[in-house]
């Protein structure tokens, strides 16, 4: 009788006991909270390479529109001077400067301002889409000529697990996106220069 008694003190001793509680808490909660944390973090990241992609694109576009870059530039020289504006949280590889795969660079003349394209090119790919890099080009244009500057950047986010899901842009195979894509444009008259 004794044991049994003994074995219930135990018991409710045991039920009452809350030693190690917080520990258990934590252990429950860490996860999601830090999640949470590096979300903030990555999204706080991605905001502030969308504000530099776009000062840069802004940049690029007043030194196109001025005369400071000729319209004879070749491309790779072009993209070399736009990876030097966002060198400070955006690095192109020697490999990206000649090989598009994360910066993608339209800059075209047009007759019109009308004729400027007002959406971003898309490929269907079953339910998602993909961007149509077929349609860019690289023709800056000389004094008093009609152009569009678009820069579209695919900023790798590593933490955020819910940005993918939120966006129907997906990789042409279709995979999953491990990107956030930036997009900046400007629209412009050359100056007489």
């Amino acid at each position: 009788m004794r044991s049994l008694f003994s074995k219930a003190k135990l018991a409710r001793r045991f039920a009452r006991s809350r030693d190690g509680t917080a520990a258990i808490e934590f252990a429950i909660l860490a996860i999601p909270y830090f999640l949470v944390v590096f979300a903030i973090i990555e999204t706080f990241l991605a905001m502030m390479g969308e504000q530099l992609v776009s000062n840069a694109t802004d940049t690029m576009a007043r030194k196109l529109r001025t005369g400071q870059i000729a319209s004879t530039i070749a491309k790779e020289d072009f993209r070399k001077q736009f990876c030097a504006e966002v060198s400070v949280l955006i690095t192109c590889s020697a490999d990206e400067i000649k090989k598009e795969s994360k910066l993608y660079i339209d800059l075209r003349q047009f007759s019109t301002f009308a004729d400027i394209p007002k959406t971003i090119p898309l490929i269907a790919n079953g339910q998602y889409y993909d961007i149509d890099y077929s349609t860019f080009g690289f023709k800056p244009g000389g004094p008093n000529t009609i152009n569009m500057l678009r820069v579209y950047y695919r900023w790798q986010v590593i933490t955020d697990l819910v940005r993918p899901y939120l966006t129907k842009i997906r990789p042409a195979d279709g995979s999953m996106p491990s990107h956030f894509l930036i997009v900046s444009t400007d629209a412009f008259r050359n100056e007489s220069y």
